[in-house]
Formats: C-alpha cells, structure tokens, sequence
C-alpha cells in the first residue's frame, strides 16, 4: 500500500527543514522509477506521456487522443512503477476531465492499487485561445480538474498539481492541494524539447514562478510550491529558481529521465563504436 497523505507531506516538511530541496520525477517506465528512487527522489509521479516519452515520442502525445490516459497510467503503475519501488510515495497523473469516469470511484481504485497521491495530468492548462475556450465552454474545462482534487483531497490522498497562472494556484490550494507546480511549459532541449527561442528565459520564469507561489500561499500559508519545466532543465537551472522565488522544489520529467537517458545512450553507444580491431 501506498503512504497516506499525512505521512507524505511529513516527509517532504523532513527534507525541507533539513535544508534540502524537494525533488519529484516522473517516471515512464519501471527502470527509470527504479534508479530515480535510488538517486534519492522525495515523489515519483507517473503521468500517461511518460510512456510516449520513453517509446520516443513527445510529451505532448499525453495531450492528445492516442490511448486512455487514467488506464495507461493505471497500467504503468500496477505493472512496472509500483513493483519496483520500495520506499518513496508515488503519484499517479489522473486526467481529471474524463468525462467517461466517476471520479470518486477511478480515485479509490488508484488509493488500492498502491499510489500515495495525484497530479492532474493531462492537463487543460497547457491549452490556450480557442481550444481552451472551448473545452471550457463544454465542461471539460480547468475546474474540472480542481474538483478532481478536491475529491482526491477528501479521500486522503496526497495532491501535487500543475498549475499555470496565479488564480489557478489559488483555486488548487482553496481546495486542499497539498502543493501546486508551477508549469513553464515543454521543457527545453533533447531531441524532443522545446527550442530555447519558444521559451520563457530563465529570469522570466522566476517571476512567473513567484507569481503563482504568492497566489498559493496567500489562500493557504501551508501549500508547498515547486516548480517545473521551460527553461528549468537542469540541477543548475532549478538552483537558479529555487533561489531567486518561494519556490522550495523542483518537479522534472523530461529532465529527470528523458534527456540523460538521450545523453547516455549516444555517449555509450559512441565510445563502443570507438573500439578498434586489429
């Protein structure tokens, strides 16, 4: 079973009194939540782009109709994440504007197959002009999302939620999220990422990331802020933030599993290839 809300939020209070920052990484498959585990993550949350991630495809498939987010994240879960974790809460991405669940019901089954908590992803946040207008318009807007939490909240579950403007922040944290994220956007770099000239710059998305923090806080002094994604790529990119807003953590994806793996795999592959034969 998975650890109740309490005992996480404990948990990253521990870390943060020690002096350390919070570090969440999402996971798409079970070997990369098996050696993030090992690097020492406080939260490995599972989202359903993690898998087009891993397979070598964008994110942002996680944001199209390419398979049932909820089943593919319970999949991920029950089969490769949660066998192989031992002692660090995980988090399952729950689209919460599925319209085609009961909420409640999808949210006790993932509390029973072992997940300590919930994120909200896919989100709608990462959609603007008309399509967000619309999706709004038709039900399957970002309060949705907030009710999902809620929900969540109410059962006992542990919530870590993107948002990307301060009301959102405020609306997350009036409902009981127990942390907000800060969302810049596709993170940047790799063979997938967002090009640096599309993004926030590093100064700009402190200020963002500021903004959001102060909305959360100011409806509940208690909300853990992390930030996450853009331009914040690096340990050195999230120091950055971390110093320079109420920013206490970081949560990566991309950074955490997809860009070293990138990294790794051609520098490896390269040196073999380096081998002479007489």
């Amino acid at each position: 079973m998975g650890f109740s809300r309490d005992e996480v939020v404990a948990r990253l209070r521990r870390q943060t009194a020690a002096g350390w920052a919070i570090v969440g990484a999402g996971a798409g498959t079970g070997i990369s939540a098996k050696f993030i585990e090992r690097g020492g993550a406080d939260l490995i949350i599972i989202y359903n782009s993690g898998r087009f991630r891993m397979a070598g495809h964008s994110s942002m498939c996680g944001l199209l109709a390419l398979g049932d987010a909820n089943q593919i994240v319970m999949e991920m879960g029950e089969r490769e994440v949660l066998p192989v974790v031992r002692d660090t809460p995980v988090i399952a991405g729950v689209n919460g504007t599925d319209p085609t669940r009961l909420m409640p019901t999808l949210l006790r089954q993932i509390q029973a197959a072992g997940f300590s908590g919930v994120n909200n992803f896919p989100t709608v946040g990462l959609f603007d002009g008309r399509i967000r207008q619309e999706l709004e318009a038709s039900g399957m807007g970002f309060e949705r999302e907030v009710e999902m939490i809620g929900t969540a909240h109410e059962l006992g579950l542990f919530t870590v939620v993107y948002v990307f403007t301060p009301d959102e922040a405020k609306a997350m944290a009036a409902v009981g999220a127990d942390a907000v994220i800060a969302h810049m956007g596709l993170t940047v770099g790799g063979s997938n990422g967002m090009d640096s000239d599309g993004a926030f710059t590093l100064d700009a998305a402190c200020a963002r990331v500021q903004a959001i923090g102060e909305a959360a806080l100011g409806e509940n002094p208690h909300v853990i802020v992390l930030c996450h994604g853009g331009p914040i790529a690096t340990p050195a990119d999230a120091a950055h933030v971390l110093a320079r807003t109420n920013a206490i953590g970081f949560v990566g994806a991309s950074s955490m599993e997809r860009l070293p793996v990138e990294v790794a795999l051609t520098d490896t592959t390269a040196e073999f290839k380096n081998i002479a034969i007489a």
